[in-house]
């Protein structure tokens, strides 16, 4: 996979204004930063790109804005398959992923604007340049979409003004239902957990900041991290036209589910434990699970990057898991996050799913926690979480013969011997199923209940306080929403931060998240970069030969269920709801007749570009004499790429050229051009995924031809 991050000095004095004529003289342009485009490589790649935004340049200096495109997924499950007018300039009869000696591409940027862009149907491809094939459109953006000066032509005219409403929708029989069914989780949970202080034990504390309810002094590290999440709930109940209350998760297979049913992943869990409270509020709960394997080569070092495209930017709460990748070493990865995510719209908290023991000062979550407590950041231990339950397992691993609860594959956790919906279950084969608390190093469904019941009941509590300020608001005769309605939130500048502890503050401070260009299954958010029309008049490229793969990796529909579960609904008519959602994908060429793929990049603040490869380390790709790099159309120096942020990615930019043509931007945009110059071999390469128990085989072109 291929990633392209792009980082500049940022809005300084010699930012160069110059104006553009958009083929009308009556409107010009001027141009706000040059901005880094990002191409993938020759060869079948693997894409994502990366961009932090920066609003407030591009508002001073009135550069066009490019359109923040959400991708949302059609179907009645939570799979992005990407943007299907692409397919209109894609052959269906392209060849599968690197089925002829390609490269995997992931690019991310760092700029000015991030939007992310995915791809296009799992298991389909399609050629880049061909017009022979057409597809219906599922409602997604087209990637390939670039702007035109005619789209300023469109009617604005606004429509007939609406008698203000003076009931807000959240009415006081709306906030009587949902309190009534917050406390009913809460009582379900404290009488599942023996006990209300057990339960606080089990669910409130064994995070690294333990979650003190009953004492919110805003003075407090604790209270303020309450407040934060209070005023989440609040907004999301009052705002009128929100109807569901969405959370989005990245991560790695823990994060995906799998090893078990998906079904049976947190996310869901969550989705029918805590869904009931936001129905009682004429809402609906979403949780987006954008996690993914290992076998498309990515950890939390690059991924980090793509928060914004991974997941929908108007997500109300973020959450991360990278456990078995990051070995203590995630710090500045972790706290990116908690900033990147404070620059989107609804401001979301980062929560970090754990799934083994609390260790003091580990990825130093401890000092975020209090650095970033106003913003909502904690981090949840599952293990640890069993334990302050008071079970004694110790004296269990001693009997004879030993039991470990955490083993793998064992039953019960001390507590109960399935979940609640497994004691529910007839069937022999799924009640056993149910009651595993890890599969292997992936948690089983016993393990994802307490986790998704830990945040349940931290989120539960938090609407409680939330409906308390709303109820008061209301019975002192004052609308809440002047209060606590979304367009009332105050706007968060990269100023008001607090200064970084351990990322650097050129790729951690900034007004918008990163952006990505990411073709992998599943993603939910919006891309940055774009591919270029091939026949687009701003196309510094045009005339020359663009035909480029898009692809994602097909999948067998059992890939990496449980056994127990595929005996169970192999035969069922439900067995969707088992499917895992992830898959690698990119764009591929293999011969020099594939000529170039383009990519136009948005504005950006900084000029660090960056492209992963999949399947081969960064080393190979940069001394691959078959492929050439243009930014702006002049070639790149391979003597100069670097090997950032992980073994699989390749830094082509560290910042914007200042000079010569590189540095010019005359449409407004920067470009990014990946082109074939010679026919590549095909290599077979066998790996072991690192965080799959399976052995898979790719193809990836590493050398020329002779």
């Amino acid at each position: 996979m291929l990633s392209c991050a792009f980082i500049n000095e940022g809005a300084r004095g010699d930012l160069c204004r110059k104006v553009v004529d958009w083929c009308r003289p009556s409107l010009a342009l001027a141009l706000l930063l040059r901005s880094l485009p990002g191409r993938y490589l020759a060869a079948s790649l693997a894409i994502t790109l990366s961009t932090m935004s920066y609003r407030q340049v591009s508002q001073e200096y009135g550069d066009e804005s490019d359109e923040e495109i959400e991708l949302r997924p059609t179907s009645s499950g939570p799979r992005h398959l990407g943007p299907p007018t692409a397919l209109d300039r894609l052959s269906s009869t392209a060849a599968p992923p690197c089925s002829s000696g390609t490269w995997q591409l992931l690019l991310f940027l760092v700029g000015l604007i991030g939007v992310y862009f995915y791809g296009v149907h799992e298991g389909k491809s399609g050629e880049i340049g061909s017009s022979s094939s057409a597809s219906s459109n599922n409602g997604a953006s087209d990637p390939f979409k670039t702007f035109h000066p005619e789209s300023e032509d469109t009617d604005d005219t606004p429509s007939p003004t609406v008698p203000a409403i003076t009931e807000g929708t959240f009415t006081m029989e709306k906030l009587l239902a949902t309190r009534s069914e917050v406390e009913k989780l809460l009582s379900m949970l404290e009488t599942y957990y023996t006990n209300a202080d057990q339960t606080k034990n089990m669910l409130l504390n064994a995070w690294t900041a333990p979650w003190d309810f009953d004492s919110i002094d805003e003075t407090t590290s604790n209270g303020q991290r309450i407040l934060k999440l209070v005023d989440t709930m609040a907004r999301a109940l009052v705002t009128d036209d929100q109807t569901t209350f969405l959370m989005g998760g990245i991560g790695s297979s823990v994060m995906a589910g799998h090893d078990n049913c998906h079904y049976d992943a947190y996310q869901n869990q969550m989705e029918r434990t805590f869904g009931s409270v936001w129905e009682k509020a004429g809402m609906e709960f979403v949780f987006q699970n954008a996690g993914e394997g290992g076998g498309c080569g990515d950890s939390h070092e690059n991924q980090v990057f793509c928060v914004k495209q991974n997941v929908s930017p108007n997500v109300d709460i973020v959450h991360y898991e990278w456990t078995y990748f990051e070995h203590g070493g995630a710090a500045a990865q972790h706290e990116q996050m908690i900033r990147w995510t404070q620059m989107l719209p609804k401001q979301p908290p980062v929560h970090i799913f754990n799934t083994g023991l609390l260790k003091p000062g580990l990825n130093n979550d401890d000092r975020f926690a209090d650095h970033y407590a106003k913003y909502g950041f904690n981090t949840w231990y599952q293990n640890t979480g069993f334990l302050n339950g008071g079970h004694d397992y110790e004296s269990e691993k001693q009997q004879d013969p030993p039991l470990d609860r955490f083993a793998w594959g064992q039953h019960g956790d001390g507590y109960h011997e399935r979940t609640r919906y497994g004691e529910l279950e007839t069937d022999e084969v799924r009640r056993e199923s149910l009651g595993v608390v890890n599969r292997n190093w992936h948690p089983g469904p016993m393990g994802f209940q307490l986790t998704a019941d830990a945040f349940s009941y931290v989120y539960a509590k938090a609407i409680h306080k939330a409906l308390e300020l709303i109820e008061k608001d209301m019975n002192d005769g004052n609308d809440p929403r002047d209060k606590w309605s979304a367009s009332e939130r105050p706007m968060m500048l990269k100023r008001d931060l607090p200064e970084p502890l351990v990322c650097d503050p050129l790729y951690c401070t900034l007004d918008d998240p990163p952006g990505c260009l990411n073709f992998e299954l599943p993603t939910y958010g919006s891309w940055g970069p774009r591919i270029e029309d091939p026949t687009d008049n701003l196309n510094p490229h045009l005339g020359e030969v663009q035909k480029w793969t898009m692809w994602q990796e097909p999948k067998d529909f059992w890939n990496l269920v449980a056994k127990e579960d595929i005996q169970y609904y192999k035969d069922r008519d439900d067995k969707e709801i088992c499917r895992h959602l992830d898959a690698c994908g990119g764009i591929s060429a293999q011969k020099a007749e594939d000529g170039m793929v383009v990519f136009r990049l948005p504005k950006m603040e900084a000029g660090l570009v960056v492209v992963c490869v999949l399947g081969q380390p960064a080393e190979t790709t940069k001394n691959n004499t078959a492929i050439e790099f243009y930014y702006n159309t002049v070639k790149l120096d391979p003597d100069t790429f670097e090997i950032w942020p992980n073994p699989k990615c390749l830094k082509l930019l560290s910042r914007f050229p200042t000079s010569g043509r590189e540095s010019e931007t005359p449409t407004g945009h920067a470009y990014l051009a990946i082109k074939v110059i010679n026919d590549m071999d095909e290599l077979t390469m066998v790996l072991e995924a690192a965080d799959s128990k399976d052995i898979f085989s790719i193809k990836t072109c590493v050398t020329p031809s002779n």
